[in-house]
């Protein structure tokens, strides 16, 4: 399907692994242009590679998100390179495991700054450009943590939920300029995150067979490209009549009765 994304220009923060790496490669694929905002990684080599032996045409920006300036600067380069921006993907941020018990006051405040802060930060100063187009759009991508809890990981639970509650915010703000806000809410996608916190536990595949018989369909993981591809979907014209809302890809985990 033609989404009709050439030549947008899409801001994807944490592009560099997982779940922003699968939607870098499918906004390229269709014929979009990605910026990849975010820290150097390990895989930063080879999906700049790969995107320059397709010919696609993208930016890297190698940003500390939880640093406003260095958030403005890159926006500031997406838009002297493209003079225009069409969809923020704002995806970065990591499960950090400060907790009610196990944290503190001051490592609940920096695990907020990076993983909620620079969603607000990345949409501040995007609006002024995503603002000039009719259809342009805001996905923030949170977590069924956010709606369930999880245990043991406090300032994460209130980033995402604090994500979910933005999304809807900034969709009736936003609702003049005619830009939609949505949010893509995974559960259990396999990244490279998610495989080091498998390999805590002295025997990783028997804990990833304990969590996927607990997913209703198909009792597998969600893969980082349906993750993507509801994104490109949602950036796309073809959910031009969608806005505010929290779309669940987990193949029921957070809804259906785990024991179907």
């Amino acid at each position: 399907m033609d989404l009709g994304l050439k030549n947008k220009v899409v801001i994807i923060t944490g592009g560099y692994s997982g779940i922003g790496e699968a939607i870098v490669r499918g906004v390229a694929k269709e014929s979009g242009i990605p910026v990849i905002v975010g820290r150097w990684g390990e895989r930063a080599t080879l999906i700049e590679n790969d995107l320059k032996q397709q010919n696609c045409d993208f930016l890297a920006v190698i940003t500390e998100l939880s640093q406003p300036e260095q958030c403005k600067n890159a926006i500031a380069q997406a838009v002297a390179k493209y003079g225009k921006i069409n969809a923020l993907v704002n995806n970065a941020g990591m499960n950090d495991g400060i907790g009610l018990e196990n944290g503190s006051p001051e490592k609940f405040m920096d695990s907020l700054h990076h993983n909620l802060f620079h969603y607000y930060t990345m949409a501040h100063y995007a609006l002024p450009f995503l603002k000039q187009e009719n259809g342009n759009s805001i996905i923030n991508i949170s977590s069924k943590t956010g709606v369930t809890g999880q245990g043991g990981t406090s300032a994460y639970v209130a980033s995402k939920a604090g994500q979910l509650g933005l999304t809807r915010e900034w969709a009736v703000e936003l609702l003049p300029y005619q830009l939609r806000v949505n949010a893509v809410v995974p559960a259990e996608v396999m990244t490279p995150l998610y495989e080091q916190w498998l390999n805590t536990f002295v025997n990783p595949q028997e804990k990833l067979a304990e969590i996927t018989k607990r997913i209703p369909l198909g009792k597998r993981m969600t893969t980082p490209e349906e993750i993507a591809d509801t994104v490109l979907f949602l950036i796309s014209d073809r959910a031009s009549h969608i806005t505010g809302q929290h779309i669940f890809v987990d193949g029921g985990y957070t809804h259906l009765d785990r024991a179907v």
